[in-house]
């Protein structure tokens, strides 16, 4: 009998305890979660939309930025190269800090970062200052940059190509609205560039409170012991001995984002002026160049999503190449009579951006594997595309017209089918470098 009572005892006096607890944590964990992953959408949509302003809205002002700084031709076309230069040396330090800090913490410092350089270099006074502030804000951009095929892949592992899709889409956005809208907002504004140039801060400083409520929700939760902790916690835990230049992969799709990032500088930087040499008005020209900018928003978030579903992305890259060599030879041709087509053709095949991120997630298994891959072909790559741009300039200059320019971006064109080929192949880079 006693023995019998005794578990009985133990039944009515801890079941209710352990019912309460179950009852407690049940329905918090799921709604945490669901709470967590929607601000992970809202920080990666609002990173994104930043990750391009600072440099389209102060090219979008550059003749009067150069004015009211006395800033000469030579430090002007020092300033259009420093962001590919930041990209390069600044991104390779984010898988380390991502280790260290974990990946969410370093995107929220990049933030603030970019909000505190935009916020300071109109004022900050002198071509030094601006140019130490432009730094700090292409320091956060570059990080950024890394992180954010890291953060997709941890949190939306089954959703890689969607989520890419949204934040490329969100990133063509950002990159086209501060070059369409920077202009006209300054005039708005009583027409001084430094109020049309420190009001993207604005939208910086939005993007930092997402990061900054997921960061203190973990740090909260992980203090009470609420939860088991989600695939971005365990950034700073991932072993670290991938060799990432071992793997043949990971330098194709270096040399790829390399050379698409060419392709894009240079349209950036001459599309407009290409059109104003054939003969089409000033205005025209820049809506061609925005019609161009804009073909990323939609196609930007239809390309991760059908990469995904492929088991090798050679035709994408195929399709988009084509699209660039076609625009490059209409330039060429007829660039007055046809020039809203090419104006399209070009905006496809810029489109190789969001591919080659979506690449990225796809060519490595782990969150390192991501951190380091991304890196890796982010730093190599904007280091190749700093030349492409200034050489543009000095074919033109030397030559007195675009036929060896754009000589040389089509023929740049056929290498980049050829690499991304070799990149889209079904392969991982852990896999590579252990082989």
């Amino acid at each position: 009998m006693m023995g019998s009572m005794a578990p009985e005892e133990s039944r009515t006096t801890t079941s209710p305890a352990i019912h309460r607890s179950t009852q407690s944590a049940a329905p918090r964990t799921p709604a945490t979660h669901a709470w967590t992953t929607r601000l992970v959408v809202v920080g990666i949509v609002l990173t994104a939309l930043n990750l391009r302003p600072a440099i389209t809205s102060l090219g979008a002002l550059l003749e009067e930025v150069r004015d009211g700084l006395g800033m000469s031709g030579s430090v002007a076309g020092l300033l259009t190269s420093v962001p590919p230069l930041c990209f390069a040396v600044f991104g390779v330090m984010a898988p380390r800090l991502a280790r260290r800090f974990g990946p969410a913490v370093v995107v929220c410092a990049g933030m603030v970062a970019i909000t505190t350089g935009l916020a300071l270099r109109p004022y900050i006074g002198g071509t030094a200052g601006f140019l130490a502030a432009s730094a700090l804000a292409l320091m956060g951009i570059a990080v950024s940059n890394v992180l954010m095929p890291v953060i997709v892949k941890r949190w939306f592992p089954d959703k890689v190509g969607s989520m890419t899709g949204l934040y490329s889409m969100a990133l063509a956005l950002g990159t086209s609205a501060a070059a369409a809208v920077t202009v006209p907002m300054t005039g708005a504004l009583g027409g001084n560039w430094r109020s049309g140039l420190v009001v993207w801060a604005g939208l910086a400083a939005a993007a930092v409170l997402p990061w900054i409520l997921l960061v203190r929700a973990r740090g909260a939760a992980s203090s009470t012991g609420d939860r088991e902790p989600t695939p971005a916690d365990t950034a700073r835990h991932e072993p670290d001995g991938l060799r990432i230049t071992r793997s043949r992969t990971a330098w194709a799709l270096a040399v790829f984002f390399g050379l698409q990032a060419t392709a894009a500088y240079i349209t950036m930087g001459w599309m407009a002026q290409i059109f104003r040499d054939a003969g089409v008005a000033a205005g025209t020209s820049g809506l061609l160049l925005a019609v161009t900018m804009v073909m990323g928003v939609p196609l930007a978030f239809v390309i991760p999503r059908l990469a995904t579903r492929l088991p090798h992305q050679g035709p994408i890259v195929v399709a988009l190449g084509l699209c660039g060599l076609a625009g490059y030879a209409g330039l060429y041709l007829a660039p007055a009579a046809g020039a809203w087509a090419w104006a399209l053709l070009l905006g496809v095949s810029n489109c190789a951006f969001p591919l080659a991120l979506t690449m990225v997630g796809m060519r490595a298994r782990t969150g390192a594997g991501v951190a380091k891959l991304s890196a890796f072909a982010q730093s190599t790559g904007y280091l190749l595309s700093i030349p492409g741009p200034l050489l543009v300039g000095v074919l033109y200059q030397h030559s007195g017209g675009w036929g060896l320019p754009l000589a040389m971006m089509a023929g740049l064109m056929v290498p980049q089918i050829g690499v991304g080929i070799l990149a889209g192949r079904n392969r991982t880079v852990e896999d590579e470098a252990a082989g």
